[in-house]
Order: structure tokens, then C-alpha cells, then sequence
């Protein structure tokens, strides 16, 4: 299927991709009846579930639970009873077992898979409406948010504007091990404006195609990603896959930020996003791998270049640069990678320089106390351009309590070469700058598959003391936001 999208090319590729989006936005709609706890028609995706011999057969129908971005989740009975608080359900299913049913890409827990291929802990939860469609499963994730941000300093600012995602994905068995899936992903961020929001020390892509931008994080393009998957189980621990979006995600870096569990809650790009996982939205890539128990070995082919700054199209795609990355999920808990890529010409704005990076990361995620959840990141980044060595430290942490609060942190130490480029005495040289955020969100009302909360975060900045006359002392941001999230 995926050789078929690229040789048919761009527009026909949205098209059929954006399908499966568009039955999920209708469907939703008419989500009200909650699914027996059985849940015949979670496991549609996969395997069959074995039923409880006292219990009637199960109509199909929709239902809700947690679940990761791409994936809907094979609940084992180690974590139903902590997560059943989170939850606001009994989770509680006879019958279910750790490997009830398979991933997209492999036969593991389907809670384990995150953005584009990348991993996380089989015990990482997120919040999903899940509908059976005929013979695809259907999950529809995401939410909206409207932030109030203020920067200070000189070279700060303040600015009102909304942000999120809405995914669905849509998947089915074809019968001997295959599996086929597609994905949509969209964003409400181009309605920003190009400028992006302010966010000191940010710096990444441009906001016209002329200028650099610098201390504003640029928005996401409308199409995040319109993906398909296919693979093919050979054996109970082992499958090979092959992914390709148009954009998509290549095998480099930890999950995207708002895949991460430590951080989907904060609503604030980090600064180390382009040395970690930037390459989230890439028009055009293919990628190949093998699943051999809790390890992942893969390899893409993409576009090194940037998305521009037409926000609302689709681009063409060139398979120029490659990358490649090592999962290993060695406990429930736990998710690591190493990758490095090769990335042709990543900046429109300098399109002779090429760019390698190097990644690594650690995830641990973990129920704990009566149905509280915490998640934590620990990655880093190195950019190698033109003989010049420039790394990205990262920790985040999140604690999502089950009385609908969410408390969160993010640290990170970034090596800046980017942020007086246009500065006379300044141009060219490499600053290393700090900043430490914390924050949280009070989730007050709800529905059977909405919540609403609201939220706040404050950021500190450490800088050189070259940097001071650019940015000022004693710096400080913060954000106010309301959030709606499908649940």
C-alpha cells in the first residue's frame, strides 16, 4: 500500500488517508453507550479475546479507555486495578491477558506504541474514544487548548492563541499476522500565525522564509501526519513492519513531546524540541524494522528539510536523508532508544549545511497509590554541523493523581548557536542556556468523553552573562491555559 501512496502521489495519498479521519469525526458524534466489559469489539484490532464461559455473547459497539496516541491497549490484570481510578472505570475484564492482543507493529502491547514508530512503556495510558467499523478499529484522540503566554525581558512577548492536536487511527486484520493500519493526524496551530508563539531561547525553522525564528517556537503544520502501517507476525515474539507518511515520522529521537506521558500535559514546546524530536512532522518518509520480543531495530528513509512556512499544504517528498534506531522495553516500566540520522539540508534557510544527531532516551512510567500515575523522561540530543558539536539535556516528569490533577516539570540544558546570529560580536558563537518550568492543570468538569480543566505554568531562565544585555536579568515566563480533551 505504501509504495502505491508515493507513486500516486501527494494529493491522492491525503485523500485516501484522511478517510478513516473524517469516519472517526462522524462517528464520534454519535458515541454515547458504553461497550459490556468484555469488550469484544476492543479486540477487533487483533486477536480474538478469550470471553468468560458464564458471560453472553457481546454486541459490537463503542467504547472508551485509556489507551497510547496510535494504539488501543491490551489491558493485563497487574495494571487494571491502578489505572481503574485514573480512569473513572471499572476495569476490571475477565478474560483479558497481558497478550490479549497485538501492536500495529508487532505482537506486543499495544499500550507500548507511541508516535509515528517510536515506543514508550507498556504501562503508559492515555484517554481515547474506540469504536469497531465494520472490520477497523477506530481510535479518536486529542484536544484543543487556548493559552495566554508572556515572555519577559526585551526580547520577549506576550501573545493569546490556541493550540492541540485531533488523531484518529484506524486499524484491521488481514488474516495470517497481517496487519494493516492508517493514520491522520491533525493541528489547529497554523491559525496562530506564522510567527509561532513567544517561547524564550527557542529557535527552529522560519516564520516567512526569510528570517530565522528565534525565541518563538514556530507552529505545526495542519497535516501532522497522514501515515499507514503494515506488518506481518512470524512468530509469537517476532514481526516485521513498514510505515510511510506523508508527513510522517522517521526511527529518530524518543516519541514527540505531546505523545509523551511526562509531557502532553504541558502545553509549552521544549526548548531541546529540534535537537530530540523534530523531525515528528516529515513529508515524506518510509520506514522498515524488525520486532524481535521487547526489542525494535528499524530504519527510515526521509525529507531532511523542514516543514516551510505554508503551514496548510502538503509538500513534496524526497527520500534524501536516513536514520536509524534501537528500541528496547526491557520492563513494563520502562522505554529506551538510541538513533542517529543523517539530515540533508534541514534549514531552508541555509540549504548548502547539512546536519547529523545523535539521541538517546529513557522513559519510566508507573501506576502508584490508589490509581495515581507517574511518568518521567530523561533524554539527550547532540546536532554535529560543520564540525561543531551541540548537545540537548532534557528531563521531564509528570503526576497525574486520580482526584483530576495533573502536576508537571520540565528542566533542560541546550547549546544555542542560533540565538544572536544576527547580533554584530555576536554572530556565530554558541551559548549555553538553561530553563526550568513547572506547572499543572486542574481538570474540573467532565463527560462520558470530554474533560475540562484549567492550568498555569512558570518558567525560569539561567543565562551567560553575554547573553544578559540581550535578554535582560532575573528572566521569568509563564502561561495560563484551559484545556478540552477527549477522554
Amino acid at each position: 500500500m505504501i509504495p502505491l501512496l508515493l507513486r500516486r502521489g501527494r494529493r491522492r495519498a491525503t485523500r485516501l488517508l484522511c478517510v478513516p479521519f473524517a469516519l472517526s469525526i462522524a462517528s464520534t458524534a454519535a458515541v454515547g453507550q458504553e461497550m459490556d466489559h468484555a469488550m469484544s469489539g476492543h479486540s477487533g484490532m487483533a486477536m480474538p479475546m478469550e470471553k468468560p464461559a458464564a458471560r453472553p455473547p457481546v454486541r459490537k459497539s463503542s467504547a472508551k479507555t485509556n489507551t497510547a496516541p496510535h494504539a488501543m491497549p491490551a489491558m493485563d490484570h497487574s495494571r487494571m486495578h491502578g489505572m481503574a481510578a485514573h480512569s473513572g472505570h471499572d476495569m476490571s475484564m475477565p478474560g483479558m491477558s497481558h497478550m490479549s492482543m497485538k501492536g500495529a507493529l508487532g505482537p506486543y502491547v499495544m499500550t507500548r506504541e507511541a508516535s509515528g514508530t517510536s515506543w514508550q512503556p507498556d504501562t503508559s495510558p492515555h484517554d481515547a474514544i474506540h469504536q469497531q467499523l465494520a472490520e477497523w478499529s477506530v481510535m479518536s484522540h486529542g484536544w484543543i487548548n487556548l493559552n495566554y503566554d508572556r515572555q519577559d525581558g526585551p526580547r520577549g512577548a506576550n501573545k493569546t492563541f490556541v493550540s492541540g492536536m485531533l488523531m484518529t487511527m484506524a486499524q484491521r486484520e488481514l488474516g495470517d499476522g497481517n496487519t494493516l493500519g492508517v493514520r491522520a493526524m491533525l493541528s489547529p496551530e497554523p491559525f496562530m500565525g506564522a510567527n509561532g508563539y513567544p517561547l524564550l531561547l527557542a529557535t527552529g525553522e522560519t516564520a516567512d522564509g526569510t528570517h530565522h525564528l528565534v525565541d518563538r517556537q514556530h507552529p505545526h503544520d495542519l497535516f501532522m501526519e497522514l501515515a499507514a502501517t503494515y506488518s506481518q507476525t512470524l512468530s509469537k515474539t517476532t514481526s516485521l513492519f513498514i510505515y510511510g507518511g506523508l508527513p510522517g515520522e522517521p526511527a529518530l529521537g524518543p516519541p514527540a513531546f505531546m505523545h509523551r506521558t511526562s509531557g502532553m500535559d504541558n502545553p509549552e514546546a521544549p526548548i531541546s524540541h529540534h535537537w530530540l524530536d523534530s523531525t515528528h512532522i516529515t513529508f515524506g518518509v518510509v520506514t522498515v524494522g524488525a520486532v524481535v520480543s521487547d526489542w525494535k531495530v528499524e530504519a527510515s528513509a526521509f525529507r531532511g528539510r523542514e516543514p516551510d512556512q505554508y503551514r496548510y499544504d502538503i509538500e513534496r517528498p524526497t527520500l534524501d536523508s536516513f536514520a536509524g534506531r534501537v528500541s528496547w522495553n526491557p520492563a513494563r516500566e520502562w522505554s529506551l532508544q538510541v538513533s542517529y540520522g543523517h539530515l540533508v539540508s534541514p534549514e531552508q534557510l541555509e540549504p548548502d549545511v547539512n546536519e547529523d544527531r545523535i539521541t538517546a532516551s529513557a522513559i519510566y512510567t508507573t501506576p502508584f497509590g490508589d490509581g495515581h500515575l507517574w511518568s518521567s523522561t530523561g533524554a539527550w540530543g547532540r546536532k554535529m554541523i560543520g564540525g561543531q558539536n551541540l548537545d540537548a539535556f532534557l528531563i521531564e516528569s509528570s503526576v497525574i493523581f486520580k482526584d483530576h490533577v495533573t502536576l508537571f516539570t520540565r528542566a533542560e540544558r541546550v547549546d544555542e548557536n542560533e540565538l544572536t546570529h544576527d547580533i554584530p560580536g555576536l554572530e556565530g558563537r554558541t551559548f549555553t542556556v538553561n530553563k526550568v518550568s513547572a506547572g499543572g492543570i486542574y481538570d474540573f468538569w467532565r463527560t462520558d468523553h470530554l474533560k475540562f480543566g484549567l492550568g498555569g505554568l512558570v518558567s525560569r531562565y539561567v543565562l551567560p552573562d553575554d547573553l544578559k544585555v540581550e535578554y535582560g536579568r532575573d528572566l521569568t515566563g509563564f502561561m495560563v491555559f484551559g484545556r478540552l480533551k477527549i477522554i
